[in-house]
């Protein structure tokens, strides 16, 4: 794919802007050739401190195993990102143009009880402010290993909890009971009954 394809794309994605907060994904990772397939979510909690996002990412597999990875994130340029975590052999490199982002990198993946080194091409593409879509290609050596489909979303629980506690809460003594009041005229017959004006 040509990244700057997606130039004029909307909605445009800023990457500090999308992670700041929490974050939650749902992904599977599938290799034909090692065997695997791995469903997991994924909850993120993202800060911004000056240049740097942090992302704190906490994994949990189908089959109970958990995980964590702690991205540090600087932008370089106009378009451009430097990514590292623990995992990550040297740095990932990113691209930003438009709705999509173009991240590169080798990671140890964890493989029976050692790792193996393997290489990311990792798409990002935003579908709206809320909804993200990610998927990467794994290889090793030029050779396909397998790929990553991930489908992000923000949490937005906390802000709509913080926008109710906004509101002004009135006490109990200050709603006042007002009874329903009549529609049409009295009919004139001393009896409370009301006749529509248009009879």
């Amino acid at each position: 794919m040509d990244l700057k394809s997606f130039e004029n794309n909307s909605p445009r994605l800023e990457l500090e802007e999308y992670f700041s907060g929490r974050t939650r994904a749902w992904g599977v990772f599938q290799s034909g050739l090692l065997g695997v397939h791995r469903q997991f979510t994924v909850d993120i909690e993202g800060v911004v401190n000056g240049d740097t996002l942090t992302l704190t990412e906490d994994f949990v597999y189908a089959d109970g195993e958990t995980d964590r990875r702690v991205w540090n994130i600087r932008r370089t340029g106009e378009h451009s990102y430097e990514g590292t975590a623990d995992d990550v052999i040297g740095s990932a490199l990113g691209e930003i143009r438009g709705n999509a982002l173009h991240w590169t990198y080798s990671l140890a993946l964890p493989y029976g009880n050692s790792t193996i080194t393997v290489k990311f091409d990792d798409w990002m593409f935003l579908q709206d402010e809320d909804t993200l879509l990610n998927q990467a290609k794994v290889s090793k050596l030029g050779i396909p290993v397998g790929e990553v489909t991930l489908f992000f979303q923000r949490v937005q629980a906390e802000a709509s909890v913080a926008e109710f506690a906004d509101r002004p809460v009135r006490a109990a003594g200050d709603i006042t009971y007002q009874p329903p009041q009549p529609i049409g005229q009295p009919n004139g017959r001393g009896n409370g009954h009301y006749y529509d004006a248009a009879e």
